[in-house]
């Protein structure tokens, strides 16, 4: 069973974070560190309509529901969005990952972060292992089945 989205939470969140649109990394990231017990997730979110393919998406995980705090944007209807999870991460290895980008890339923008190497592209920029592969797999299978697309219709 996946996980459902909480649309009063995420907006919730959002709010109290002051999330942006189109950073739904950088979103996900000062959602994650503002709420305890939370884990920084990325993957795949999926909606009928354009652009017709997975997005690139970042959100968190509390206990079994999904906080997305660039929802409020999306205007979308959180029954009408599908989260494919390809990486998740505590909030402890997280800030572990982005220090350590910092220092070592401090000319690059830490986020999202790239799963493990050997590094495939999946999308248009996220890069990954197995688990993208997977997730990015079945978040097409799920926009081809909700835009109609293997009938011919777009």
């Amino acid at each position: 069973m996946s996980k459902l989205l909480d649309e009063a939470l995420s907006h919730q969140v959002a709010q109290s974070i002051k999330s942006k649109a189109k950073k739904p990394f950088e979103n996900a990231y000062k959602a994650a560190v503002a709420t305890e017990g939370s884990k920084y997730v990325q993957g795949f979110l999926v909606f009928s309509g354009q652009p017709y393919k997975p997005v690139e998406h970042g959100w968190i995980e509390l206990g079994d529901v999904i906080i997305d705090p660039t929802f409020p944007y999306l205007q979308k209807n959180h029954k009408d969005l599908w989260y494919f999870p390809a990486q998740s991460l505590t909030v402890k290895k997280l800030k572990a990952i982005i220090d350590e980008s910092k220092e070592d890339y401090p000319e690059d923008d830490p986020l999202p972060i790239y799963g493990k190497a050997p590094y495939e592209y999946y999308g248009d920029v996220m890069l990954g292992d197995h688990e993208y592969l997977v997730a990015y797999q079945a978040a097409e299978v799920k926009c081809r089945e909700i835009n109609g697309l293997e009938n011919g219709k777009n």
